[in-house]
This record gives structure tokens, sequence and C-alpha cells, in this order.
């Protein structure tokens, strides 16, 4: 071997050395991704945007690519409605071209935070008829089935069976708009405990009764695990008994809101569980980051990894 050649490899492998090391230490420190073309997870479970923004960057379609690098087949935004149109067409097309789903979209965003559902206010409640009327526009252009609808806060002044009637009247009429498109609203409990002092909706039975009394395909539950851990706790009995009108799920760790193994909610038993039930859904990543930067975008990637249903725990 000449000189020259032998000078050559040496080089090679102590460059490929000092490549492996700075990435070790990258990774140490969590500036780095996990390897791309990683194995997709089992569950559709939907992060959504700003969740990866160190590793990823601020850019809405990076962070897309970077979650479908990183083994997510579904993302969800609350947000959707607000975005620029084109941005909107770009966030969808991307989608269609990584192969990932879309989850819930806020139907009711900057307005369901009134009374209005539960209410007998015509002007209010028109106003909800309305915007579930945009929002099926924006539903159809980024190519989702799924609105989440929060029916509003509870009116102090009627008790509540007549609110509940008003309720299930004015669902009835949301599903008249959305049924020709084929798309499905998930009402959500939200927790007055914590986070939302006066919702009307709270509870998982109060959800199911309602939905039974609607009676409509397109109104189904959003369960959010948080929201019921804290409300109610008795998870898996009461996703069993809410199990035919559930249609969609979303998850975050209490306290805290965040991802799963931060708190107390045992996650391997609940999407298990759910997944040996055969639901085969989106479960939407609502929550925060527990760390800080790269490091806890890492993190919340692991725990999913820790979490995700394994091959043998459902038949399917």
């Amino acid at each position: 071997m000449s000189i020259e050649r032998r000078h050559f490899l040496q080089a090679g492998v102590r460059g490929a050395a000092a490549l492996a090391a700075a990435q070790a230490l990258a990774a140490a420190r969590g500036d780095q991704a996990a390897p791309s073309g990683a194995t997709p997870f089992r569950m559709k479970f939907a992060p959504h945007f700003g969740m990866f923004r160190h590793l990823a960057g601020k850019d809405p379609i990076d962070q897309l690519k970077f979650a479908a690098d990183q083994g997510f087949t579904a993302w969800e935004d609350n947000r959707m409605k607000d975005r620029p149109v084109k941005l909107q067409e770009r966030i969808a097309r991307t989608m269609q071209q990584l192969g990932m789903e879309m989850g819930v979209i806020s139907a009711l965003r900057g307005v369901w935070n009134s009374v209005n559902f539960a209410g007998e206010d015509a002007a209010a409640r028109e106003k909800i008829l309305q915007a579930i009327r945009q929002a099926v526009d924006v539903a159809k252009r980024v190519h989702t089935r799924l609105l989440v609808v929060v029916p509003g806060l509870a009116d102090a002044k009627l008790p509540k069976d007549y609110q509940t009637a008003n309720c299930i009247d004015l669902l009835r009429r949301c599903c008249d708009i959305v049924e020709p498109h084929g798309l499905t609203m998930v009402i959500e409990p939200l927790n007055r405990k914590t986070n939302h002092p006066g919702a009307f909706l709270y509870g998982s039975p109060q959800a199911y009764l309602i939905c039974q009394a609607v009676d409509r395909s397109s109104c189904k539950i959003q369960f959010d695990v948080y929201h019921q851990q804290i409300t109610e706790g008795n998870l898996l009995p009461n996703i069993d008994r809410c199990w035919p009108q559930i249609g969609y799920f979303q998850c975050g760790d209490n306290p805290g809101r965040k991802e799963p193994g931060t708190g107390e909610i045992n996650y391997v038993n609940v999407f298990r569980h759910i997944h040996k039930k055969g639901y085969r859904g989106i479960v939407g990543m609502e929550h925060g980051n527990a760390r800080p930067g790269a490091a806890g975008e890492r993190a919340v990637i692991a725990a999913y990894r820790r979490v995700d249903p394994q091959p043998g725990d459902a038949h399917s």
C-alpha cells in the first residue's frame, strides 16, 4: 500500500470517528433527532405545530416532514381555521405526499368560549352555525373528516336539563350542516377543576347522554384522557361505557398536561386497552413538553415509543 493511500485511509477513519463522536455528543445534549426513517408508530399519534420546533425548525412544512421521519403518521391543528388559505393548501399537499392523516381541527375557534349551545340567545346560536359552515370549507381543504366542537359555557340562569335540551337541539342543526360533506363533529368534555371552570360539557357520562340523544353518526365524543382523569378518573370503565359514541382520543398526562410518563396516568395500559378494543383512529397529542428545547422534544418522541402498543397487544 502506498504512503499516500495509507494516509488517505487513516484520514477517512479519523473523520468518520470524529463525525460519530460529534453525533453522539449532539444526541446526548438533545441537539439531534432520532435516526431518519424511524419505524412508524402502531398508533396514529398526532403531534401539533410547535411541538418539535427546535429539532425541525420553525417552518410548519419542515415540522411535518420531521414528524413523518420520526414515525408519526398523523397530525392535528386546533388553529387551522386561522391559518392563511395558501398555507392550509401547502399543509394538505405535504401531508398527502408524506402519507399522513389530519386529525381534528377546531370548528369554533374564537367563538366557543361563551354561552351558546346551553343558552337560548338566538344570535349566539346562529353564530355557532355560521362557524360550522366556515369550518366545513377548511376541513375539506386540509382533508380532515373531524371537527372538534366544545359546546360553550353553562348558562347559570337555566336549570341543567333545559341547557341539555338546548345543546342537543343545536348539535342536531350542526349535524345537518356537516353530514352532507362526510364530516363528523366530536364534542369535547373539558375539566372544570383545573382549566375550564364554567364549561357546560365536562363529563364523559354527560357527553354520552348528549350523543345518544342527538342520535346522529356525525356527532361523537372526543375523549381527552387528560380532562377526564381530572374530572372523574375511572378511565377504562368510562371509556368502555362511552365506546359506541367515541370518535376520537386526545391525551396528556396529569398533573401538568405534558407527555405520557410525566404524571399519574398509566398510558401503557390506556393505549393497550383502546387498541385491543379495535381503535385505529388518531390520538391527538394535545399537551406541552415537560422539558425545554431539543432535549425536551426528543423526550416526547421517546415517551410515545414507550407507550405505543406492541405486537401481540391486540388481535389485529
